[in-house]
């Protein structure tokens, strides 16, 4: 069982570096804590622990990936969760339920997108954790790897990682950086059907696929 987070919260350098390719990162390997409750003055209560299985930042810099656009936006990696921990892990998405399946055709300007943020900077207030936003329409350039969307409060540090449905309960995909201008407290996510296609392709770990939630998909709650 593996949950998964931003390849980027394993960076070790600058929250500026976000080339995946080039950016300093923990190995894989390294031991991970599940804590529920923190906040900025308190890591709050452990619930679970894990370890490091994959992340695209370290597999693209081991296989001298090139491609400018996987490099800015192949920001997923996978926690291995303990054994002793394994059963207190749901795939569904709090608030919302889902995810239904995998969005494969992307978004356009103006779709619906639901999300839910757990960053500490919020204080614990959880009221402010269920977000819903609007697609600004994807660039054919980024070759389908990114989908920028504007959300009612954007995500910030602490949220990464967070997943993001579509209106029909589907995955879209993983938050991955804040907007600047011309675009300011935009969000940026990965997509998760090209992040989990490059894991499957790379990440050694057989059988690699997405886990619906266990609760249906909920937008009008």
């Amino acid at each position: 069982m593996y949950v998964g987070q931003a390849a980027h919260c394993s960076g070790t350098g600058e929250a500026t570096d976000t080339n995946g390719c080039d950016a300093g990162t923990l190995p894989l390997g390294t031991e991970v804590t599940f804590n529920e409750g923190g906040s900025l003055i308190s890591e709050g209560t452990q619930v679970g622990t894990g370890s490091i299985a994959y992340s695209s930042w370290n597999t693209m810099q081991a296989r001298g990936e090139t491609d400018a656009n996987t490099c800015a936006y192949n920001d997923l990696a996978l926690v291995k969760v303990s054994s002793a921990d394994v059963a207190k892990v749901n795939p569904s998405v709090p608030f919302w339920g889902g995810p239904v399946a995998i969005n494969t055709t992307g978004t356009q300007a103006g779709d619906k997108v639901y999300s839910y943020g757990n960053s500490s900077l919020r204080g614990g207030l959880t009221q402010l954790s269920p977000k819903t936003g609007i697609s600004l329409g994807d660039n054919a350039a980024d070759g389908g790897w990114t989908h920028p969307l504007y959300t009612l409060t954007p995500g910030v540090p602490g949220d990464s990682g967070s997943a993001f449905l579509d209106a029909n309960g589907n995955a879209v995909g993983t938050l991955s950086t804040l907007g600047l201008a011309p675009l300011p407290l935009s969000n940026n996510i990965g997509d998760l059907a090209h992040e989990l296609a490059y894991a499957q392709a790379h990440s050694g770990i057989s059988g690699l696929r997405l886990v619906p939630g266990t609760e249906p998909f909920s937008p009008a709650l």
